[in-house]
């Protein structure tokens, strides 16, 4: 669809058309997200979240340009190219301009693979992944402002952030919810940049709903299937907003309906959730940055690790066993790998980010890709046992408590604690880090130079106040 057909749905006249049965619907906490989400005004939406914002697409940015030559994302991107054609779109990896549809998949899956895109603990979910790759695919094809996509991305972040927070525990246990809950996400940041009215968005959020997928039993074999959650969720919601604005209808109820996603993919679903704080709590701003290049459930344990060393001048050979005390969750998905085969899925191996912060001091990009060749590495994660705490599961996950217990060959048993790991709101990164960081990200594989980087940098802060969304790169 071009972009005036996309357009003519946020007419009045449209608008007017569904009053009625926008008013039946208005009960439902599926049609109130979705009337936020349509509804959403960049003048709404305060300054300190806007600011945030911008922090958050310039950290996924950097973690994009990271992705540049991976297997998985060159797969990706090959089947973009072939598939797709001409457009106004900006794929960062490449550079290659295409359709808001295939822009979006790739840059989807390039900024989920360094493992350094955000993270919203609550919500057990990484919204930059899902919702920036559309939204900056469609604002570029579209023409938009850069404050109407400041106001698109809070959109999404608010409806996927949610959405995970509604689906529970239980879901995350066997459902990747970046794919799952992101699919509607996307659909929400989309739907606010084509303008769509409450009831045509809710429509977008049933069609993304009922294509939502992403299962962990990809990191028992290491395969690829992570990068293809984000790039999937990506592509279905800009699908499923595109596709509402010409006027195809989705199941009005597919978060909540008895054969909705929460039936089908929960077993502990708090509807409640969905509108929590609606317009008052912003839960973006809630959002936390990942520092180590891992799995977000190795972080409290890394930090708090990195503590005990620090604070007893400990080094690698010191160390006689470490136990880390977690949530369920971190088992759930990081005992699955005991002998990580691949750079990726070293990085969902507790042992072996333990290993790298107690011989390297740091998990870093660099140091992943070292990782699988370093004895001394693979000897700190024979030592390494994860174990349910209490404590640790009751707080999550609202809270990722690190709680560490290392045993040293002379005897001692030392104990280490982080309350907020570092990139959380509490414990989180300056502009200047978040700089540094990108920086950083886009060299890593050649994605960008140092002074390509400080002409995005400089875009990105000053976006709120851009005419139009341009190329970054």
């Amino acid at each position: 669809m071009n972009a005036p057909a996309a357009a003519k749905h946020a007419q009045p006249a449209e608008h007017a058309k569904h009053a009625t049965h926008a008013t039946h619907e208005q009960a439902t906490p599926d049609a109130e997200l979705a009337t936020f989400a349509a509804t959403l005004r960049y003048e709404d939406i305060p300054a300190p979240v806007l600011r945030r914002t911008e922090d958050l697409l310039l950290d996924w940015i950097g973690s994009t340009l990271a992705g540049k030559g991976a297997r998985a994302v060159q797969s990706i991107d090959r089947f973009a190219a072939a598939m797709g054609g001409a457009g106004a779109s900006e794929v960062l990896i490449s550079r290659r301009m295409t359709s808001p549809l295939f822009a979006a998949m790739v840059n989807a899956a390039a900024s989920h693979v360094a493992e350094q895109d955000d993270v919203h603990n609550g919500s057990v979910f990484h919204p930059a992944a899902v919702v920036f790759p559309p939204a900056l695919a469609v604002a570029q094809a579209l023409g938009r402002s850069g404050a109407e996509l400041l106001a698109a991305c809070v959109a999404g972040y608010e409806v996927g952030i949610r959405i995970g927070e509604f689906l529970g525990r239980s879901h995350y246990k066997i459902f990747h919810t970046t794919g799952t809950a992101g699919s509607v996400a996307a659909a929400a940041a989309v739907g606010r940049l084509l303008r769509l009215d409450p009831v045509t968005m809710l429509n977008a959020f049933g069609s993304a709903g009922t294509q939502a997928a992403g299962l962990w039993e990809f990191l028992r074999d290491a395969a690829d299937s992570k990068q293809l959650h984000t790039a999937h969720a990506a592509a279905a919601g800009l699908t499923a907003a595109y596709l509402a604005a010409d006027g195809f209808t989705g199941a009005r109820r597919i978060l909540t309906g008895t054969q909705g996603m929460a039936a089908g993919m929960s077993s502990d679903a708090d509807p409640a959730k969905l509108t929590d704080g609606l317009g008052t709590r912003w839960a973006l701003a809630e959002t936390s940055f990942k520092f180590h290049a891992s799995c977000r459930h190795t972080h409290p344990a890394a930090d708090a690790l990195l503590q005990v060393m620090q604070q007893h001048d400990l080094q690698a050979d010191d160390i006689a066993a470490v136990t880390t005390h977690v949530h369920q969750g971190a088992i759930d998905v990081l005992g699955a790998v005991t002998d990580p085969q691949t750079v990726h899925q070293a990085k969902f191996s507790m042992g072996t980010v333990l290993g790298l912060i107690a011989v390297q001091r740091r998990a870093g990009l660099t140091e992943f890709d070292a990782a699988l060749r370093d004895t001394a590495v693979a000897r700190l994660r024979t030592k390494v046992t994860m174990q349910l705490d209490a404590e640790v599961d009751g707080a999550y996950p609202q809270r990722w408590i690190g709680k560490v217990t290392v045993r040293t060959v002379d005897g001692r048993e030392l104990h280490g604690r982080v309350d907020e790991p570092k990139g959380d709101p509490g414990n989180t990164l300056s502009r200047a880090e978040i700089e540094d960081k990108a920086l950083r990200l886009a060299q890593y594989q050649g994605g960008a130079t140092a002074d390509e980087m400080q002409r995005v940098i400089a875009q990105v802060w000053q976006m709120a106040d851009a005419p139009v969304v341009r190329r970054l790169l």
